[in-house]
């Protein structure tokens, strides 16, 4: 019979996926995100975030600014970025490909 592995330190999960996650930074308890669309990719995106989000039951924060999408995932008020949230994070860059293009 096998023993089991001890890890000495545990790897940062959040760390992690953000790593794989290029271009999200955590903002205290919220995973955010700007990225540049014009008008109509924004619409589409928009629309692909919340089928999504709905899917998972969480809420982002959209907004427009200059030119650029700004997203927000997690509550201000809340105590930590959930699994959830990584994985909202995690579609909203397939979604954002696809709309946009690989850039």
């Amino acid at each position: 019979m096998r023993g089991r592995k001890i890890r000495g330190i545990r790897s940062d999960y959040l760390s992690d996926a953000l790593a794989v996650l290029g271009g999200w930074t955590r903002d205290g308890v919220q995973l955010k995100r700007v990225l540049a669309c014009d008008d109509s990719q924004h619409a589409d995106l928009t629309e692909r975030i919340k089928v999504a989000a709905d899917t998972l039951r969480l809420r982002p924060s959209i907004r427009r600014m200059d030119g650029h999408t700004q997203i927000l995932l997690g509550a201000p008020d809340g105590v930590a970025i959930t699994d959830g949230e990584v994985t909202l994070a995690a579609r909203i860059e397939d979604a954002y490909r696809t709309v946009v293009g690989p850039q």
